[in-house]
Order: structure tokens, then sequence, then C-alpha cells
């Protein structure tokens, strides 16, 4: 048999590959959402906002300076070039 001469001649045979059963992808995806619903403690929304406003109020302010910086900046390097 293949099996007895894969053995004498040192040639290894791959293990059978296990089907993955759709129940089981099912299982963990309900399992997943389980988690998420029951074990995981979600910022509440108020603070949620209040963070994205904060984060957006300085990333404005930021592209405002970094645009004040190149306008400074840009007669400096139109002398050098």
């Amino acid at each position: 048999s293949t099996g007895l001469q894969n053995q004498v001649s040192g040639v290894r045979v791959s293990q059978p590959v296990h089907k993955i059963r759709m129940g089981s992808i099912i299982n963990f995806i309900k399992k997943s959402l389980t988690e998420l619903r029951e074990n995981v403690r979600w910022t509440p929304r108020s603070e949620l906002l209040n963070l994205a406003g904060l984060v957006i109020v300085f990333s404005v302010l930021f592209a405002f300076a970094i645009w004040v910086a190149d306008q400074v900046l840009e007669p400096f390097f139109n002398l050098i070039s």
C-alpha cells in the first residue's frame, strides 16, 4: 500500500485536513456576539462624543498651525530655490 511505501521511503504524508463545519462557524459568531453584549464595557455615548469633539478641535488647531508655518516659511524656501 502507498502508506507503507511512504513510511519505508521516509516520505512524510500530511495529516488529513479536517473540514470546517458551518455549524462551528455560526456557533463561534454567536459566542462572539454574546461576549460583546455581556462582557465588554463600552464607553458611554456622552463621553465618546466629548472625546471625539476634542479630537476634532485639536486636529483643526494642528492643521491651522501647520498652515501658518507653511505660509511663514514659504518665502524663505522660495529664496533658496
